[in-house]
């Protein structure tokens, strides 16, 4: 029987739900159980693969090519079971199918309501799976109180009243916050969270209490009373210095222990942590420093590159050293020399993005590592730049570009209407036996080469050696792709084409052999990486960096 946890927020956002539900199956799994995790968003937006990544963050992208919310990466990195499409869902995208529904005479001429059309909707979204798992946690975003959740809010009501006693459980996440001028913590916000909670049918079972430090027993103890849950269900939240301190933080504090109790479990699994005590010790007690520049356009919201600053901190680990990421916006060196911002720099990260806005900028941080013989890895956009620059420094392709930016400027790049696209927009490509098709006028949502995409690497490339293997799969989220009729041209130029797409016409990978550690990827290799299994490549352009450390 699966065994359902409803994860809610309230006071403010930002709480850390996600990172919540990801540490509390992490600990279910430390103690034998299964775990599947699950996120509700109230937007209205299909998915969040159209939002800027200013307004929402990192999109981040399953195996099945699913665009969804960057809490499912705090899913995988800490559970390691990997996301499906079937994982996320918004109002927008169950709105869609009550319409679809309608259109169809599904519904026989019903009236269409929010109760019951669109909650058995999100209820049946909920529910599908059931027995995959012992525990299904699903988070639902926002904070109580706001409107656009009500219809979740009330679907898990339902959902858990059609259950069997004890299947379902409501987590309730609030702040505790400390008032300086009268040296108190303050449980008002956190009784006022819950109030609202209960005011639409929802009785929490446990209360996860942030805060900067452990709450005292006196306060949990009134927290209890006035909320109407056991005080042992009232868990403290103090903050940590790294997210992956949260599972045996947690678990010191006793949230497994208080969700295992609220399911009535009896006897209880022995909770293993070595692997998360291994992950904090290597945290703690790294040797080293390596200093990494990623030059991005999207660098005044760190959430936009969630994956990549996690899987900089896994390569960390993976070499026992402490990253010191520092976000350079690429604008600033399209009219300046880049090397008073990254000089003294041990490795260079250059991400994905879209559009021409910090192109130009980027360009001049591939040229500069190059030059300078500075480990550097370029992801998606960063790795096509990285070609890019090759074409008109090394190959002598001066004008080489993307079609990309000659969308957004008819005139072409540097005003030649005929320039060397050296990226292009791809129009059609196979996938499961399937042929996709595109065009650039085309929809925005969900029309990128998305998802799980095999690749062959070439045997006794840099790329076949770190991954010990010559055949892999990479999940991918672009638009457009390095043109392989350039590809004899560059290589006679030093720029290796290791990585290719199984029928040879995509390139999957470039890398530059005379360089301490050069390699560009067309996929998004952060968003498979864990912190007790660091995706290889990361693992080695950390251990490049860590070389570079030691001749600066």
């Amino acid at each position: 029987m699966t065994r359902y946890v409803f994860i809610t927020g309230g006071v403010v956002s930002s709480l850390g739900k996600g990172l919540s539900a990801a540490a509390l199956g992490a600990l279910l799994q430390a103690r034998g159980y299964t775990v599947r995790l699950r996120k509700l968003d109230p937007y209205l937006n299909v998915d969040p693969g159209t939002m800027s990544p200013f307004e929402h963050g990192e999109v981040y992208v399953t195996d099945d090519g699913a665009e969804t919310d960057l809490d499912l990466g705090h899913y995988e990195r800490f559970t390691g079971v990997a996301a499906r499409q079937t994982d996320s869902i918004s109002s927008g995208k169950i709105y869609s199918r009550v319409l679809e529904k309608e259109r169809r005479g599904e519904y026989l001429g019903e009236t269409i309501q929010v109760i019951p059309h669109v909650t058995n909707e999100i209820k049946e979204f909920i529910a599908y799976g059931t027995g995959e798992v012992d525990f299904m946690l699903c988070e639902i975003g926002g904070t109580v109180g706001d409107i656009e959740g009500l219809p979740f809010f009330e679907a898990i009501r339902q959902f858990s009243q059609e259950r069997a006693p004890r299947q379902c459980i409501f987590l309730h996440l609030t702040l505790v916050p400390f008032i300086e001028s009268c040296n108190e913590l303050k449980t008002k916000p956190t009784q006022h969270s819950v109030k609202e909670l209960r005011a639409i049918g929802i009785s929490p079972d446990v209360l996860l209490c942030r805060s900067q430090e452990a709450l005292p027993e006196k306060v949990r103890e009134k927290i209890s009373l006035f909320c109407n849950v056991r005080s042992d269900a009232v868990v403290s939240a103090p903050d940590f210095s790294t997210v992956y301190e949260a599972p045996v933080s947690y678990h010191l504090h006793g949230l497994d222990s208080a969700v295992i109790a609220a399911f009535g479990i009896d006897p209880v699994p022995k909770p293993d942590l070595s692997r998360w005590k291994d992950v904090s010790e290597r945290i703690r007690n790294a040797e080293g420093t390596v200093r990494v520049a990623i030059v991005g356009k999207y660098t005044q919201l760190g959430d936009a590159y969630k994956s990549i600053e996690e899987a900089l901190a896994h390569g960390g680990m993976a070499n026992r050293v402490k990253v010191l990421a520092k976000w350079i916006q690429a604008e600033i060196f399209e009219n300046e020399d880049p090397s008073p911002h990254l000089e003294g720099f041990h490795a260079i990260l250059v991400p994905g993005g879209f559009g021409v806005r910090g192109s130009e900028g980027k360009i001049c941080a591939a040229r500069f590592a190059r030059h300078k013989q500075v480990p550097f890895f370029g992801i998606c956009f960063g790795m096509q730049m990285a070609v890019i620059e090759a074409a008109r420094n090394l190959a002598g392709l001066k004008d080489a570009c993307s079609e990309e930016f000659e969308f957004e400027n008819p005139d072409g790049d540097n005003g030649e209407s005929n320039s060397n696209r050296v990226v292009y927009h791809l129009k059609q490509w196979e996938h499961c036996g399937k042929t996709q098709k595109r065009r650039p006028d085309g929809e925005k949502g969900g029309t990128m080469r998305l998802g799980a995409y095999a690749a062959n690497l070439l045997p006794g490339s840099r790329a076949a050696q770190i991954y010990c293997a010559t055949d892999i799969s990479e999940r991918h989220r672009h638009r457009y792709e390095v043109d392989v009729k350039y590809k004899n041209l560059l290589e006679k130029h030093g720029i290796s084409f290791s990585g290719m797409s199984p029928d040879g016409k995509l390139p999957e990978i470039v890398e530059i052999s005379n360089h301490p550690w050069f390699i560009g990827v067309q996929f998004h290799p952060e968003l498979k990486s864990k912190p007790f299994e660091p995706h290889p490549l990361f693992a080695d352009f950390i251990r490049a960096a860590k070389e570079q450390s030691r001749l600066v």
